[in-house]
């Protein structure tokens, strides 16, 4: 008599159960994970500029959420000042994160003021920066040789059209040099001195800004108000903390 052997379904169910757990994870290993997602990097506002319809340049994210604005003068001490003790900081902690931005607008006081600000205007915007402060970390020397004009150099500021003044006042004070190293030569920056449209809308900036109040430079905005009595670092700074 021979004994029959019954099955044992939990057990070959156990062993299916396995076989499928084993498939699984082979097919799991076999998987790819999905790849990590590269970082987004920071965008340096302090790097971004651009040119207003109104011939201003703004520094910085034009969206910020505080708008800073400059008037200034190229001839102007305490503008150069201001460049050298407020510019790196403002650049870094202000400009640099996207929060703050920083708008140059120029308030001319004479020739000189309107011959720089027509070059800087013609030059790249990329180049924007580089020439505001060599011009103004330069200013010493060239208002210098500006203050020992002979009377021909003088007359001839004072005299002609003036595209020809412009031009005598760029070769005298030696700024057709400082151009040219920075990507605009001498032929360019004539037909630069030349735009009388662009010197209207330089005109015009100050003509604005006299309309606001600023009477002298520099002198600021903040988020379009006009800052009383705030014309160096020292008062402006603890202003924008305070919005920062």
């Amino acid at each position: 008599m021979s004994i029959m052997t019954q099955p044992r379904p939990a057990i070959r169910t156990g062993w299916l159960r396995i076989a499928a757990a084993l498939a699984v994870a082979s097919m799991t290993m076999g998987a790819k994970a999905p790849a990590a997602k590269a970082p987004v990097p920071m965008q340096n506002w302090g790097a971004r500029i651009a040119v207003t319809p109104a011939g201003t340049h703004v520094i910085g994210n034009p969206a910020a959420k505080i708008q800073l604005v400059e008037y200034m003068s190229y001839t102007c001490s305490h503008c150069a000042e201001f460049e050298t003790e407020a510019m790196p900081t403002l650049r870094l902690a202000f400009v640099a994160s996207g929060k703050g931005s920083l708008e140059i607008r120029h308030f001319l006081l004479n020739p000189i003021d309107l011959t720089i600000a027509m070059l800087i205007s013609c030059a790249p915007p990329a180049r924007f920066l580089q020439l505001h402060r060599s011009f103004l970390t330069t200013q010493r020397d060239w208002l210098t040789n500006a203050q020992k004009a002979t009377p021909a150099q003088q007359a001839r500021w004072n005299a002609g059209s003036q595209a020809s003044r412009l031009r005598a006042i760029a070769g005298d004070l030696r700024f057709y040099e400082l151009m040219e190293r920075n990507q605009l030569d001498r032929p360019a920056a004539d037909r630069c001195l030349a735009n009388e449209a662009l010197a209207r809308k330089l005109a015009a900036q100050a003509a604005d800004g006299r309309k606001l109040g600023i009477e002298g430079t520099p002198s600021f905005l903040l988020d379009g108000i006009l800052l009383a009595g705030t014309h160096n670092w020292a008062t402006l700074k603890p202003q924008l903390d305070a919005k920062f």
